[in-house]
């Protein structure tokens, strides 16, 4: 399972198995999509992460819940990202689901308040101004040519070897104007810790997907 950790533009290093971002709503056309959810299970996803960060701040509980929602229950990748007047706050996810999606939120909500290794842990006073975002992947899928990558649509994997491996969201492209070109080399070098030419590598493996995500401010 691999986790990574994010800046807020998306321009962060590899860290353990952690990812911190945040992003926008994309669709694609792809081998593996995003399932729609309804602004019923976003608002649902969103209370969860939001309960679940408080009780966590301030009992150190993990709250409890089980959910009938068939959707909700699907194995997804997924973030929560957590703003505090406008600045990133904290953000970790999961690029591979790991059971359920409601479940997965959770724990994502946890570990974005408590184990951002770039922040303090959330404290109790400031939970009244925390805003919440959450993200939700499709399954990554290889290419077998860069020229498949759609910038602003596509997030990107790349990886060589067990221990070397970067992500890029899909806004990065949008956010930075990159080429195609410097995305690719950007992600090398900045996320994987690979010289900046390793997407040209054929022992490098490309990865792509999209994503759904939704703050509490657009939901409500």
């Amino acid at each position: 399972m691999i986790r990574v950790v994010l800046l807020a533009i998306a321009l962060s290093l590899f860290t353990a198995n952690k990812i911190n971002f945040t992003a926008n709503v994309y669709a694609a056309e792809e081998k593996e999509s995003v399932m729609s959810l309804t602004l019923e299970q976003k608002r649902r996803l969103i209370d969860i992460a939001k309960n679940t960060i408080e009780k966590y701040v301030t009992t150190k509980e993990v709250l409890q819940i089980q959910e009938q929602d068939s959707r909700l229950s699907a194995e997804e990748g997924a973030f929560v990202t957590i703003h505090k007047h406008g600045q990133l706050r904290g953000c970790i996810g999961n690029i591979v689901g790991r059971g359920p999606l409601y479940l997965l939120v959770r724990d994502m909500a946890i570990a974005s308040a408590s184990e951002d290794p770039r922040f303090n842990p959330v404290a109790t006073d400031e939970i009244k101004d925390l805003e919440i975002e959450v993200s939700v992947l499709s399954k990554p899928h290889l290419i077998k040519n860069v020229d498949e990558i759609q910038l602003g649509v596509h997030g990107v994997i790349v990886h060589q070897g067990p221990f070397n491996q970067g992500v890029f969201l899909p806004q990065v492209a949008t956010e930075t104007g990159w080429s195609r070109e410097e995305f690719l080399s950007q992600l090398c070098s900045q996320k994987a810790g690979l010289p900046r030419d390793c997407w040209k590598d054929p022992r490098t493996k490309i990865e792509v997907f999209t994503a759904q995500v939704f703050s509490e401010k657009e939901i409500n």
